[in-house]
């Protein structure tokens, strides 16, 4: 075994290695002690100079925005979908200019930027160069090895700048070869190619994974080159130093207007929920677009809330000529429909579900709901449900009956996925939020397809397991609590409005049958792509369109969305008697089977003043039931409940 130290190297030739690789960054590059998002905000404004001078106009704060947007769900899509792979730097520029309407032929003069920035952050580490040369001279071949965004010719660029040509044979990007050290597949794309077994194989990294515990594994020899302490407290001190300028001029070039005065529910659906949808909708695209970089994916809308999120999407991408080519369809899915899925693989998720959902109902409740008809069912069945007790109740002649209806309806659901997803590898579910119960249930149902889901917003407002959080991600909203320095939690306060956003006026999916054709078709209608109309009925969604149709760019977006989610939460946590109006959404749906309704405002019949304030803890929108209640006393009791929200967010961060 090698001796761990990079002054080994430096003594003479090494017996048994044929080949060395080295890390990149970090190792055979030193970084000064600056941060990434440091060089990042150096890079767009030497950009935005660029522009100007190229006739464009975009402000420093969007470019960086965008770039920042474009790399960070670049990097969960390729995480969520098993990290394989690496994101490209070409790719994050190209997106970065789509939502901003920039042509794709600006992608090599940032990219030029880039390079810039690198040489004057960069330097050479001699010591190790001096090293590799060595043995070199005794027959050794080296390579760089590098997890990286950037393609090969500029990486070598980059090496060949500090130790001038003839220090590597050979040089492999992640970016390039499409596979990482980190799960090891970089280490033996290199091995094959350079036809050399891994004990024959040194390899040279700081990273104490990717570098070291990976290859290692694989039968590799090591040399951990760890970064000292200093220099990485220095980056993360300038990291903090860039990010606390960059807000203060965020705050200065913040838009100080004020949304129009505004008529009527369609003009607030335009005003307020127009930009704040078409954001969503940009970070559904980049989702989708790394995810269809990586390879053999689907992008489903989830009925019913994705059938309008893919209205206002497509609506958005066209508009925009946002290049897309993933597979996409609308999915005749439901919580109960994923429930039987889960429940044919007697998974404890459905247990946790069903104890949430039917906790005052009887085992026939649960039993008519899961089997989609009712049954008759009496005795046993006509008890208080437990769902421990559930899965025993179906091994009874009665429950089998009801077994069998729930099988038929799961081979439905099976086969109209193949229908729509055919052979795709990964599947993208799309959905409003909050807690992810659909993917949940539908992965551990069909544990054979590889789900994932992108939604508004994720929380677990229900306390139970967060298991598959890594594959739930809230593209909006990733919080349990309302966040006050975070504007966009706000919809937490008032969920059902974003839900009643989306939804189309159909019921959810309960019934799933075989049409003439041999298509599967449900109780809900026709929901594919252009055969109904979400928006009918529904002015904010409507308004919603008209906004998307008007834009022109990213740039208008952003800046309308900031204004926008301001106007909304004034709307939500201190609601005037338009705000009401507009954002009332009377009875919705409890779902799951289920016939019965729950009022978002219920009427409240306390004959005094004490119980009626006592019942607006029952009120899904608080903040509403107090300014239709309490219109005199609304002025000390919103600001209140703010304070309340604010202490409970602190407290909760602080255990």
């Amino acid at each position: 075994m090698l001796r761990q130290s990079l002054d080994h190297l430096l003594q003479g030739p090494l017996d048994g290695i044929d080949l060395i690789s080295t890390d990149v960054f970090d190792t055979l590059l030193l970084r000064q002690p600056r941060s990434q998002r440091s060089r990042v905000m150096e890079g767009e404004q030497r950009f935005a100079r660029l522009l100007r001078d190229e006739g464009f106009y975009v402000s420093l704060e969007h470019l960086f925005r965008t770039r920042q947007l474009a790399e960070k769900f670049a990097y969960r899509a390729l995480n969520v979908g098993g990290g394989a792979g690496e994101v490209r730097l070409v790719d994050i520029i190209q997106r970065q200019l789509a939502m901003l309407g920039l042509p794709e032929r600006l992608i090599e003069h940032r990219i030029a930027l880039e390079m810039a920035i690198e040489k004057v952050s960069l330097s050479a580490n001699a010591k190790l160069a001096k090293a590799l040369r060595l043995q070199r001279q005794a027959g050794i071949k080296v390579v760089a090895v590098s997890d990286t965004a950037l393609p090969t010719p500029q990486l070598t660029e980059l090496i060949n700048y500090f130790h001038a040509p003839g220090l590597i044979d050979a040089v492999y990007s992640s970016a390039d070869v499409g596979e990482s050290k980190r799960f090891g597949r970089l280490f033996s794309h290199v091995l094959e190619k350079e036809g050399v077994h891994a004990s024959r194989l040194l390899h040279l990294g700081d990273d104490v994974v990717a570098d070291h515990t990976v290859p290692k594994a694989m039968g590799i020899h090591t040399v951990h080159l760890p970064k000292g302490r200093l220099r990485r407290f220095a980056a993360r001190a300038d990291g903090a130093r860039a990010e606390a300028m960059r807000g203060v001029r965020t705050r200065a070039a913040r838009p100080s207007g004020r949304t129009p005065d505004l008529a009527d529910r369609q003009a607030f659906g335009r005003e307020v929920f127009g930009p704040i949808v078409a954001q969503f909708c940009f970070y559904i695209w980049l989702y989708a677009r790394e995810a269809e970089a990586q390879g053999n994916s689907a992008l489903l809308f989830c009925a019913r809330g994705g059938i309008g999120i893919r209205e206002a999407f497509e609506r958005l991408v066209a508009k925009l000529d946002l290049p897309l080519g993933i597979r996409r369809e609308n999915i005749l899915i439901s919580r109960l429909v994923a429930a039987r899925a889960a429940f044919m693989q007697k998974s404890p998720a459905v247990l946790d579900e069903l104890g949430r959902e039917f906790k005052k109902n009887t085992f026939a409740d649960v039993a008519n709901a899961m089997g989609g008809r009712p049954y008759g069912l009496s005795g046993p069945w006509e008890l208080p449900f437990e769902p421990s007790h559930f899965f025993a109740m179906i091994d009874t002649p009665e429950g089998r009956v009801v077994l069998g209806d729930i099988e038929k309806q799961n081979e439905l659901f099976k086969r109209h996925l193949d229908q729509i997803a055919g052979d795709a590898s990964r599947i993208i579910l799309c959905d409003t939020g909050l807690y992810g119960s659909t993917q949940r249930l539908v992965a551990a149902g069909l544990p054979e397809r590889k789900f994932e889901t992108i939604q508004f917003a994720r929380c677990n407002y229900k306390g139970l397991s967060e298991d598959h959080f890594p594959q739930v991600t809230g593209l909006v909203v990733e919080e349990d609590l309302y966040n006050p320095l975070r504007i966009e939690t706000v919809i937490l306060r008032y969920w059902q409005i974003i839900e009643s956003l989306f939804e189309p006026a159909i019921p959810s999916v309960r019934h799933l049958s075989e049409g003439n054709d041999g298509a599967v078709c449900s109780n809900a209608g026709k929901i594919g792509f252009g055969e109904l109309d979400p928006a009918e009925g529904n002015l904010l969604l409507s308004g919603v369109l008209q906004y998307i149709d008007r834009i022109s760019n990213g740039t208008a977006i952003m800046s309308d969305a900031d204004l926008a989610w301001t106007r909304l939460k004034r709307a939500i946590t201190n609601p005037r008697a338009f705000d009401m109006m507009a954002l009332g959404v009377g009875a919705r749906s409890v779902d799951f089977g289920r016939p019965e309704s729950v009022y978002v405002l219920k009427q409240s019949g306390a004959p005094d003043l004490a119980r009626r304030l006592s019942a607006v803890k029952s009120q899904l929108w608080r903040e509403g039931a107090i300014a239709r209640d309490f219109p005199f006393l609304k002025a000390a009791l919103l600001p209140a409940l703010e304070m309340v929200h604010i202490v409970r967010g602190v407290s909760a961060r602080l255990k």
